[in-house]
């Protein structure tokens, strides 16, 4: 018992077994200025860890209230900013099962391109900075190269390299320019020497390998507890993929496979989605070869609006594009919820209409809110030096994440 006259007699003090409590970010170079770390340390185990999200907090659910169903478009391009257009069309697949309406074959293989591309820069965008946090930066400026290739061909089909708001409901903005086919081909076989540098710089690499393997593991159960999905859910066995579960915008057309670990440690994840990006160039090429002709978006004047010529040379052109914009669809009263298979897992969006020309509600499930859930059991009981990796395999978009 301590002597009330000496309380800190120093043969009563055991540094070994003080708890000390820290804040880990949300300024830190790995926590990207979005996400705060409470930790509880003995020495450098971590004994608990409080993860708190909402840093980037921009209210897209209230916003997407504010304005027309098409205005809301541009706000999903700012919630999963590595693969905007996955988001662009999970949104209108949601309204347009709300109108009851299916886009033409040639749409909907434009979607899936879109959507795959966008699947590659985002794994990319993970895995680079990953490497990089990791001291690998030779792979991330790698990745980054390769990135660059697939957002010159974003900005050649949508006219913008990251906030795209390519899709319309009902259809896309724009058809493919003539010579897509070929620059994605040439992108699609850079892609694949990257990768193969990579595989050759990192994948044996003996610190990187023991950095992640047995490093933040979570069991199917308790990926499945979580709600988790998409490749941390894939990494510990469980075979689920929206695109295979419930096929949407013809990915039912398509011959691929869905890459799965086996002991959904941060490794595992790593190399999921280095196994899944193959798999999108699968998809893309496929569908480029199939790509059907026909229209990009449907018809109907009350949903589309017309085309320019249409506005400016006959006042029912003029008043369609004016009753469009100002008033917006009209979308039967109702509701519908969409998921698709975003880079992160499931990204569904539940949309409500109450039959005027915008949302009376927005809900979007993003997957690495509900991945950050788990984040704080991944941490407990790994170093402090776990921590960056394990964050890194998460991929928490603060966009999507804290909405």
């Amino acid at each position: 018992m301590a002597d009330p006259a000496r309380p800190f007699a120093p043969a009563e003090i055991d540094p070994t077994e003080e708890i000390m409590e820290i804040q880990m970010g949300p300024s830190h170079p790995a926590s990207h200025g979005t996400v705060k770390f409470n930790l509880r340390l003995d020495g450098e185990v971590v004994v608990d860890c409080d993860v708190e999200v909402g840093y980037l907090h921009r209210a897209f659910e209230k916003m997407a209230e504010q304005g027309t169903w098409t205005q809301v478009i541009p706000y999903t391009d700012r919630l999963n900013y590595a693969s905007p257009l996955i988001n662009n069309v999970g949104y209108a697949l949601a309204v347009e099962k709300l109108l009851g309406i299916e886009v033409p074959p040639r749409c909907q293989y434009i979607r899936v391109i879109m959507s795959e591309l966008s699947r590659l820069t985002d794994h990319e965008t993970c895995l680079g900075m990953a490497a990089t946090e990791l001291g690998a930066m030779t792979v991330g400026f790698l990745l980054n190269e390769s990135r660059e290739l697939v957002y010159d061909i974003a900005e050649a089909v949508t006219g913008a390299r990251l906030t795209v708001s390519y899709t319309r409901i009902g259809g896309v903005t724009n058809d493919f320019p003539p010579d897509i086919a070929d620059k994605i081909a040439a992108a699609l076989k850079h892609t694949r020497g990257i990768l193969t540098d990579c595989d050759k710089l990192l994948t044996r690499n003996r610190i990187f390998y023991d950095r992640m393997r047995n490093i933040g593991t979570l069991t199917p159960a308790d990926a499945i507890s979580y709600g988790i999905t998409g490749p941390m859910l894939r990494s510990t066995g469980v075979n689920y993929d929206v695109r295979k579960a419930r096929p949407y915008s013809s990915y039912d057309h398509f011959d691929f496979e869905v890459p799965l670990g086996s002991n959904g440690d941060n490794y595992d994840r790593f190399l999921v989605r280095v196994a899944e990006m193959e798999q999108s160039m699968r998809i893309i090429e496929q569908a480029l070869k199939n790509l059907p002709d026909g229209p990009i978006r449907i018809t109907d004047p009350r949903i589309t609006l017309p085309e320019k010529r249409d506005v400016y040379s006959n006042i029912e052109g003029l008043m369609n594009h004016f009753k469009l914009i100002m008033e917006g669809i009209k979308v039967p009263r109702g509701e519908a919820y969409q998921a698709v298979e975003g880079a992160n897992g499931e990204l569904g969006f539940y949309v409500v209409s109450d039959g005027s020309g915008r949302p009376y509600r927005v809900r979007v499930r993003p997957p690495c809110f509900l991945a950050m859930g788990a984040l704080g059991s991944l941490l407990k009981g790994g170093m402090i030096s776990d921590i960056v990796p394990t964050f890194g395999m998460l991929n928490m978009i603060g966009g999507e994440c804290d909405r």
